[in-house]
């Protein structure tokens, strides 16, 4: 497959081939981090995905309009955390889309014929059944979890993962996932990376102005 834009740019837009495999990794990115890396590189290894989308969100519904950095600061600091032909996107600003099931919807009548799966942290499946329409969510495309440092029981006992028990493959046929009928999901275990948004807006409130 020839690759729609230059590899490792900033995108408002991209060009997706049918056939391909696709990961959604979607957030406030307020600041983005290594351990978002961890996140989507494993998710690309276990996977084989061929591009992962980094979907910048406008404003998280779920968080406060007074911590969240601009946008096109937040798209710039995710650039350095990206892997080789992936893309960063505000997508979800020029669509005017509050709600992941908005983005969503766009992209798979957008892209019919694409493998999508959407992406996140443990520590998101472990508040998921707070987003806006999540049952409907778990009927429309696959979705990876890749484990997170203190989310593991949070996410084990989670809503979500209590209802959708049953669809929950083996992540040792995590590369199956893009492929089968939703819903379905895996929860991918490996090492932990502790980065952490919350930590890192903390640690730069702390600092002097001297530092």
């Amino acid at each position: 497959m020839s690759p729609a834009v230059p590899s490792g740019g900033l995108r408002s837009g991209f060009h997706l081939e049918r056939g391909m495999v696709v990961g959604l990794f979607g957030g406030s990115f307020n600041p983005a981090h290594e351990g978002h890396r961890h996140v989507a590189e494993t998710a690309r290894q276990q996977l084989g995905l061929d591009r992962i989308i980094w979907l910048i969100s406008p404003q998280n519904p779920l968080k406060s309009k007074t911590e969240t950095a601009p946008l096109a600061e937040r798209m710039a600091g995710v650039q350095p955390f990206i892997g080789h032909g992936d893309v960063i996107s505000d997508f979800e600003t020029r669509i005017h889309a509050i709600y992941t099931l908005d983005t969503l919807r766009a992209l798979k009548a957008r892209y019919p014929g694409v493998h999508f799966v959407w992406i996140m942290g443990g520590d998101s499946l472990a508040g998921f059944h707070n987003w806006r329409g999540w049952v409907q969510l778990m009927h429309m495309v696959p979705i990876a979890v890749v484990s997170r440092p203190g989310a593991l029981m949070k996410a084990r006992f989670s809503p979500a993962t209590q209802r959708f028990a049953r669809y929950r493959i083996d992540e040792r046929a995590a590369r199956t996932l893009p492929y089968l009928k939703v819903p379905a999901w895996t929860y991918i275990k490996g090492p932990l990376h502790g980065h952490s948004s919350t930590a890192l807006r903390l640690k730069s409130k702390t600092k002097s102005p001297q530092q």
